[in-house]
């Protein structure tokens, strides 16, 4: 068992992350800060934390193991690199950064100090992503041609924050709170990104409300064509898609859960659906961060993966702002 600090206690994320946390074997948190106490320390107390107002005094206690971060994306760096240059394994909620060289810069901190580090991407530790990510591994479906992924989630609309509605902090629409998710789901199964062509983010109603959708195109390194598209508001919904020269798999989600896929391969083999047991996928991911910083398995989303996310991201919002022109994405 590994005590944590939580940065961000005040928001809808960081409470989420302590609810998940209270059923875990492997952690817990024993502190947490935020800078608006009004807001935090309640939150703090309902969940017998201690509570302080900045990093610094919250790593000045000896009980504090290694820290989560749950705050508005802009602050991730520096404090990523705060909690390295301490010595603790840390952990980010996604997007890790906004811009790759961040992203970078974060991942070298940490490596750099030493620690582990971990990003928020609970989506990767449902049983039916990994169950894909074996597939495609193993080769069944041939030559990898194409990949789709789609995500609608009204969280952005239930659960909106001033901040995501600042351009600067949620770009390209529904692009930075859900559309990452779809974005990491890609890095996983088909590798770094090429090019990407952003080819339309409508916006039908501005924030604090928002109505809008975007769509975009993608050419991967390995040769795999991709397209996306998110919806910030719409019941929750989402699909992933990897097609192949001998079979194609797909998974999806909805209110109703998070357990199944579907396998069709060729020469007129009937479909296979499997079904998986619902998992937490928070609790997961954070059992996963225990492990890595008590010495047990690397974190399952390597750091060049964390950078190549961001990479793409970053050349998505990019094409938007030059009115959908072909960008390339920056690897390495």
């Amino acid at each position: 068992m590994i005590t944590m600090g939580l940065v961000g206690v005040s928001g809808w994320w960081g409470k989420m992350l302590l609810h998940s946390a209270r059923n875990s074997q492997a952690m817990r948190f024993v502190h947490a800060c935020a800078r608006d106490a009004a807001k935090g320390a309640p939150v703090a107390a309902e969940y017998g934390l201690r509570y302080s107002t900045s990093l610094a005094e919250m790593l000045r206690d000896p009980e504090v193991k290694a820290v989560v971060i749950s705050t508005p994306h802009s602050t991730h760096r520096a404090l990523i690199e705060q909690v390295a240059a301490a010595g603790l394994p840390v952990f980010c909620e996604k997007p890790l950064t906004l811009k790759r060289v961040d992203a970078v810069a974060a991942v070298e901190a940490c490596r750099r100090a030493g620690v582990p580090f971990a990003v928020g991407h609970n989506r990767r530790f449902l049983p039916t992503i990994e169950a894909m990510r074996r597939i495609v591994a193993e080769g069944r479906l041939g030559t990898l041609l194409h990949i789709e992924g789609h995500l609608s989630n009204e969280n952005s609309s239930n659960n909106f924050a001033p901040w995501r509605a600042d351009p600067e902090e949620s770009p390209a629409g529904g692009m930075t709170g859900t559309g990452v998710h779809v974005l990491d789901a890609f890095t996983n199964l088909a590798g770094p990104a090429r090019l990407v062509k952003a080819t339309q983010l409508l916006v039908t109603k501005p924030a604090p409300s928002p109505l809008d959708s975007l769509s975009a195109v993608i050419e991967f390194a390995n040769g795999m064509s991709g397209t996306l598209s998110t919806v910030r508001v719409s019941p929750r919904f989402w699909r992933i898609h990897v097609f192949g020269e001998l079979g194609n798999v797909e998974t999806w989600g909805d209110n109703a859960g998070d357990t199944d896929i579907v396998i069709r391969m060729g020469k007129g083999a009937k479909p296979e659906r499997i079904t998986f047991a619902e998992i937490d996928t928070l609790q997961a991911e954070l059992d996963a961060f225990a492990a890595a910083a008590t010495g047990g398995p690397a974190y399952p989303v390597p750091p060049d993966q964390m950078v190549a996310t961001v990479a793409v991201f970053e050349a998505i919002v990019a094409s938007v702002a030059a009115g959908g022109a072909t960008v390339e994405v920056t690897q390495g």
